[in-house]
């Protein structure tokens, strides 16, 4: 089956729903997405975009208010040992993407872990951000559904 990737700029339907990071390092940020997680650039700052699969990532720098989020700093998170938002990656087969993303730099906090419902383990990005590699097992059953056979690794 294709994957269809919604357009960023023109949306079909209207809406498509990204992930903004706000980063300190643009260019760190996006080499670790290109390299680890073999993202693709489309747009190289101000914001980068960056298209992973059927979504998007955007990225952006620290910076004060603006005129239309007056009271709004963005930045970049201060302590990545505490957790307020994180990117969840399903997979196929979580084995497979954990050893193609640690060969590629990706620095895993452990090894994929089996909780029945599925098997996750987790990395950081440059800035701390948390980002959930999973893979579905028992909780397929629990929704009437059998596991795939895994295909190709991301």
């Amino acid at each position: 089956m294709a994957q269809v990737v919604p357009d960023y700029f023109e949306p079909e339907g209207g809406a498509v729903l990204t992930t903004l990071l706000i980063v300190r390092d643009v260019d760190r940020s996006r080499e670790f997405y290109e390299r680890v997680l073999g993202a693709t650039c489309i747009r190289e700052r101000e914001p980068c975009i960056l298209r992973f699969r059927n979504s998007y990532i955007v990225i952006n720098t620290e910076g004060g208010p603006t005129d239309d989020k007056p009271t709004v700093r963005a930045q970049a998170p201060a302590d990545s040992q505490i957790l307020s938002c994180a990117m969840n990656i399903r997979v196929n087969d979580v084995h497979a993407v954990y050893d193609q993303w640690r060969s590629r730099g990706g620095e895993f906090l452990t090894e994929p872990k089996d909780h029945g419902v599925e098997i996750r383990c987790y990395l950081r990005d440059p800035d701390g951000y948390l980002i959930e590699v999973g893979q579905g097992t028992g909780i397929l059953e629990t929704i009437g559904r059998a596991p795939r056979p895994a295909p190709a690794p991301i």
